[in-house]
């Protein structure tokens, strides 16, 4: 069976989101997917809400994330913000690295990508792509959503939110399961309780 692709939108800061695309790689490693990686917001989709201070400063830094993926899209394309994210999630997710400039430089240079990738953070002439990524995001799926969202087989889903990544054959009966839902155009929804970190 040839590889279907796939869209995945997300958003860097979110941990959920993280383990979905350690999953949704697992599976293009495998050669049933191949994936497009594309950006969302969690700042733009809460905005004109009430964020607690706690998170304000997460969801600034974030929004500079945001642009070095913006930059790193427009000088290598879905690759090179695979790439990035890559290095970006590790040092956050894996290792609990701050997203802070310090971080984001090693991780752009880790990624093999040019110094203005990490220069772009303040380029605010950026933002206008990373809302029309998200603004894609929540077209796919047709209802607004967080992060992640996978679309394939012409549908979007939110998630699946998976704690931890499934790997091997529990990753390939995941993704088949996914896609033949895709193909289901009655389907809507399916939800349970998050699993812990």
């Amino acid at each position: 069976m040839p590889a279907t692709p796939v869209e995945f939108f997300f958003d860097p800061n979110c941990p959920f989101t993280w383990r979905t695309s350690c999953w949704i790689t697992e599976v293009a490693d495998a050669g049933a997917a191949t994936v497009t990686w594309r950006l969302m917001s969690l700042g733009v989709l809460n905005e004109g809400k009430e964020i607690p201070e706690k998170h304000r400063e997460g969801v600034r830094q974030g929004g500079r994330v945001l642009r070095a993926l913006a930059a790193a899209q427009a000088e290598g394309g879905s690759d090179a913000v695979a790439r990035l994210y890559t290095a970006l999630g590790t040092r956050r997710h894996e290792k609990g690295e701050a997203s802070d400039d310090a971080s984001i430089a090693a991780a752009v240079a880790e990624a093999g990508l040019p110094e203005s990738v990490a220069a772009a953070v303040d380029d605010e002439s950026l933002d206008a792509a990373v809302r029309a990524e998200h603004e894609a995001s929540q077209a796919a799926v047709g209802d607004t959503v967080g992060s992640p969202v996978v679309a394939l087989e012409g549908r979007g889903f939110f998630g699946p939110v998976v704690v931890p990544a499934p790997t091997g054959d529990q990753a390939m009966q995941l993704f088949e399961a996914v896609r033949l839902i895709a193909g289901v155009p009655a389907f809507s929804e399916l939800k349970t309780a998050r699993n812990p970190f």
